[in-house]
């Protein structure tokens, strides 16, 4: 075979029916953005996944594997939430619009961020799955306590305030004034030390999400999933914590969840998904890792989520 006809012809993408990982979702992504455009949502940090490996348990009849969680009352399909992202038409025309399609399809969780390319109105009326807002401080703070408690009385049913990252500095005496009067839990993200997890439990925070927001990964920071251990040993089982941050595939999630995590946030891989193939694609890549969360727990002898411990996994040192 020629050099010239290996991969995919010029002009021809591969039909998403047959796309069988993340992976290949990041592939054909990649050939229909422009370069500026995917290099906002390419690129992953591996290899604190490749430090945590499996001691699963045989002789286990899996029959009736369950997926299903529980988060601030609600029960969801699988604890894997589509992430928040800003501006999403700049990867699609359809944008938000697309991807809340996809998210419903898929039963899942998304989260909206306050800097969509489409009104939340809009957004709400093309879900039919539960929604969470999330925002960032602001200088304006009324103007940011309106905006939330519109999302909530649209139907929103979480806040997920963005703390740490560039330009989204604030302290507790905002976060403070931030929270007057809204009636939702309220969970804070960019927690990255079990210090600021004490003192977010300390002053009332409903959840946590760990996060070390992506395109800071050139600063030299732990990823979430290192963090994670030391912040749920610190939280206990008085807040839920949520991770985000490179989950690639159903063992990622599966390690999360064993080392303590309630769900996790899935963000650029829905994004691929989006550019790839509109809200088809966001569908299939949350029901990709809801599979191989179902196939991984099954082959670690785990019949539901409530059966995941430490015990399950092994983390090995540099």
């Amino acid at each position: 075979m020629s050099q010239e006809l290996i991969g995919e012809p010029p002009g021809r993408f591969t039909p998403r029916e047959e796309i069988v990982n993340v992976f290949e979702m990041e592939a054909v992504a990649r050939r229909k953005l422009s370069g500026s455009v995917y290099s906002a949502i390419a690129g992953s940090n591996r290899k604190a996944f490749d430090r945590i490996t499996f001691r699963p348990r045989m002789l286990v009849n899996v029959t009736g594997l369950d997926l299903t969680t529980e988060l601030f009352g609600e029960k969801l399909f699988a604890p894997i939430l589509l992430g928040p992202m800003a501006d999403q038409k700049q990867f699609h025309p359809e944008g938000e619009l697309a991807c809340v399609r996809g998210a419903s399809a898929a039963k899942t969780l998304m989260v909206v961020s306050s800097r969509s390319s489409y009104p939340l109105q809009e957004i709400i009326a093309q879900s039919k799955a539960p929604l969470w807002y999330q925002m960032y401080p602001e200088s304006d703070e009324t103007a940011a306590r309106s905006r939330v408690h519109d999302a909530i009385r649209l139907g929103c049913k979480a806040v997920c305030l963005t703390v740490g990252g560039a330009g989204t500095r604030i302290d507790w005496t905002g976060i403070d004034r931030l929270r007057q009067g809204i009636r939702a839990p309220f969970l804070l993200k960019g927690i990255m030390s079990a210090e600021e997890a004490r003192e977010a439990v300390r002053k009332g925070v409903d959840g946590l999400v760990v996060s070390n927001h992506g395109a800071m990964l050139a600063a030299g920071l732990a990823e979430p999933i290192e963090m994670l251990p030391a912040i749920v040993d610190t939280v206990g089982a008085k807040v839920p914590v949520l991770v985000d941050g490179s989950f690639r595939r159903g063992t990622d999630v599966l390690k999360a969840l064993a080392l303590g995590a309630r769900g996790v946030l899935v963000g650029r891989p829905a994004m691929w998904g989006l550019a790839a193939y509109g809200s088809e694609g966001v569908q299939t890549v949350l029901e990709m890792l809801q599979s191989e969360l179902a196939r991984d727990m099954g082959l670690s002898g785990k019949l539901n989520i409530r059966a995941l411990d430490r015990s399950l996994v092994k983390i090995h040192r540099r």
